[in-house]
């Protein structure tokens, strides 16, 4: 039987750990961005969980607690990740599933993400599998000079 396991990273040398699955995600970034940003995000509670299967991370989840006007106390997921090798295989279900206890147990009444528009097969994942409703469009204005 395989021994899998969830932690919160905490230091930021094991949070540097999930950098391969982070680059696969967000391909822009590169480790000192990535050590930079999360260094910024820490003060406003972001927190990186991580999964082990047999010792080794096979996904991590990005959350933090917020709160507003139309999802009131809830977990926003930043990141969910697993390994491309291993995708399919019920990773990503049983740590979004961790999620939805955490968001529990720290009085969230919802879990909210945001998921780029070309991926199809995340999209199924959520609806499908985890019950995720699709209900809105996300928006975004590049500031720059």
């Amino acid at each position: 039987m395989k021994l899998i396991t969830i932690e919160e990273l905490c230091t930021e040398e094991e949070v540097a750990q999930i950098f391969p699955l982070m680059k696969d995600l967000r391909p822009y970034l590169d480790e000192t961005h990535f050590r930079q940003i999360w260094r910024t995000m820490q003060p406003d509670g972001y927190r990186i969980y991580a999964m082990y299967d047999e010792g080794a991370i096979v996904a991590f989840t990005g959350i933090q607690i917020r709160t507003n006007m139309y999802y009131f106390r809830h977990v926003f997921v930043h990141e969910l990740v697993t390994r491309a090798d291993i995708r399919s295989r019920g990773y990503g279900g049983k740590l979004l599933t961790f999620v939805h206890e955490w968001g529990r147990e720290n009085n969230c009444v919802t879990v909210a993400l945001e998921s780029a528009l070309i991926r199809d097969d995340a999209h199924r994942f959520y609806e499908e599998k985890m019950g995720y409703d699709r209900f809105c469009y996300s928006f975004k204005k590049e500031l720059a000079e």
